[in-house]
């Protein structure tokens, strides 16, 4: 699957074209996890939208602390 296959599968299940890159991530993401499409596909597609500068937004990460820095009772 190319990029415009993967805008063309975003238009028909959303109805609407992908307003940025990020968009079409999080659909190709949501797509392989549903099992939709392959791993090679989605490595392929990831590595595409990556040349875009498709990236999920900064608070979809969570800050952890390393466990050998956990000061744990005992």
């Amino acid at each position: 699957m190319l990029l415009e296959d993967l805008t063309r599968r975003f238009n028909l299940v959303k109805n609407y074209d992908p307003l940025h890159v990020n968009e079409l991530l999080d659909f190709v993401q949501r797509r392989y996890v549903s099992g939709e499409i392959s791993i090679a596909e989605y490595k392929k597609l990831f590595f595409e939208l990556d040349q875009l500068k498709a990236e999920k937004p900064h608070s979809y990460f969570i800050n952890t602390i390393p466990f050998s820095k956990v000061n744990l009772p005992g």
